[in-house]
């Protein structure tokens, strides 16, 4: 009986010191890290939200850690799941669960959306402090809507991560599921507030807003929008910022006239010429594709109301214009503020453990779908498909993986396998990392590939 005591205690401590080496901040943080009190300078540096360290007692925080669930201070609850359960059947329940509802609930259900590769999952995982959401360089890393849930205090933020906006021509042409279609459009539905994401370091597309995103506003303009241009580090010249603002708002914020010499003007011309030009059509879509769309909503939108969508550049109807750097957490940190402050009084919908609504095997499918886009070139990783053989907690605490590729031809299973089996052993390894980091346990993924044709 004692040898099994002193087993279990053992183990108990190593896996605790393998949630300690994943969670903890560098050396000169302290392990306690979350307090209202602090520099934001501290509190970006937080990997999780918890009571100060002198309220909270070290039995407490292991209990916490190995419970998943919020510490109770004298300061009250502090609602932030500390990780993803790698069990599917406790995520299920933790969904179902009946939400925790503080006295004064607040909650705000927001929509992220915009082009293909803008840096929506990136945004979405800051505004979480935590990655949980794939994110590459390529484009469609996102396939379905994911949903991220921030609690904190009183107040629940549900972000929708969508796929990026297409065609139905496109979609059809590069065999793309429906779910990027139709799960932008549904989310805006639901949503309290909807953020438009563009990449201003694009030259191509940072002057005019896409046109499934003009449309997507067009068909739900009773939810409030703001503008959030990313990746401004990115752009030497910073007072470009003042002419994309003009341009993209058709120069009102919020109902007033933005006042920006040059650019204003340029937006009026542009809004005057559009009134007497419904008939033009852009070239950049065929009319396969105009007929597709067209077709799709005619019964929100009339065919002259999508003409006049065609010829705008911008949507004068938001209400707030934010510049960030995704990547940057101060930046990020000033949008976070302001969704919570948006905040309505309303019942939570998700408990307060809850973090997202993906299963934990679309998590980790999903990362190492991001490691296949990030080191395959071209079209590889899109006709690659993946299935689940082994997925099981050892008796060592370790979490087993086993994870099958199927590759279409002989000479991507060359680049997937790599010189010497180097490129299949990098994308386990970080995949790996990755997973351990969102489980906060142990995992031991094996990644095998076979030919598929």
């Amino acid at each position: 009986m004692t040898l099994r005591l002193c087993e279990t205690f053992l183990r108990r401590y190593l896996q605790f010191s393998t949630i300690r080496k994943l969670t903890a901040a560098p050396e000169q943080t302290p392990l306690y890290l979350r307090c209202s009190v602090f520099r934001p300078q501290t509190v970006r540096k937080c990997l999780f939200h918890c009571s100060p360290a002198s309220l909270v007692s070290s039995d407490a925080f292991l209990d916490r850690l190995q419970k998943r669930s919020a510490v109770v201070s004298d300061e009250g609850l502090f609602h932030h799941p500390v990780s993803v359960p790698s069990d599917s059947g406790h995520q299920f329940s933790l969904l179902l669960k009946e939400p925790d509802q503080p006295e004064n609930a607040k909650s705000l259900k927001v929509a992220i959306v915009g082009s293909p590769n803008a840096g929506k999952s990136t945004l979405t995982n800051q505004l979480l402090g935590r990655k949980l959401f794939a994110v590459s360089e390529k484009v469609h890393t996102t396939r379905a809507r994911a949903v991220g849930v921030l609690t904190e205090d009183d107040t629940q933020i549900i972000l929708l991560d969508t796929p990026g906006l297409t065609t139905p021509i496109k979609a059809k042409r590069h065999q793309l599921e429906k779910s990027l279609l139709v799960d932008p459009l549904e989310s805006l539905q639901e949503a309290d507030l909807v953020v438009v994401l563009v990449d201003v370091s694009d030259k191509w597309t940072r002057s005019k807003l896409d046109y499934e995103v003009l449309k997507c506003l067009a068909l739900n303009s009773e939810v409030p929008a703001i503008l959030v241009l990313n990746k401004v580090d990115l752009l030497k010249n910073k007072t470009l910022l003042l002419d994309i603002t003009a341009e993209l708002t058709e120069g009102v914020v919020n109902g007033k006239k933005i006042k920006i010499r040059g650019a204003v003007k340029q937006c009026q011309k542009l809004a005057a010429a559009s009134q007497g030009r419904h008939a033009e059509k852009t070239l950049s879509e065929s009319k396969e594709d105009r007929v597709s769309q067209e077709g799709q909503n005619k019964d929100r939108l009339s065919q002259e109301a999508l003409k006049a969508l065609r010829s705008r550049r911008g949507w004068p109807n938001f209400k707030d214009v934010f510049m960030l750097n995704s990547l940057d957490r101060e930046d990020v940190e000033t949008l976070k503020r302001y969704l919570f402050e948006g905040a309505k009084p309303r019942q939570w919908q998700y408990h307060s453990e809850v973090l997202t609504d993906q299963g934990p095997e679309e998590v980790c499918i999903n990362t190492i779908r991001e490691k296949l886009l990030q080191y395959l070139p071209k079209e590889v990783p899109y006709t690659m498909t993946q299935q689940i053989e082994m997925w099981k907690e050892s008796e060592d605490g370790v979490l087993d993986i086993s994870i099958k590729l199927y590759v279409k031809k002989d000479t991507h299973m060359k680049m997937v396998i790599g010189p010497g089996g180097q490129m299949i052993s990098r994308i386990t390894q970080e995949a790996e990392n990755d997973l351990m980091k969102i489980f906060l346990c142990n995992v031991r993924l094996k990644i095998s590939a076979k030919l598929r044709k």
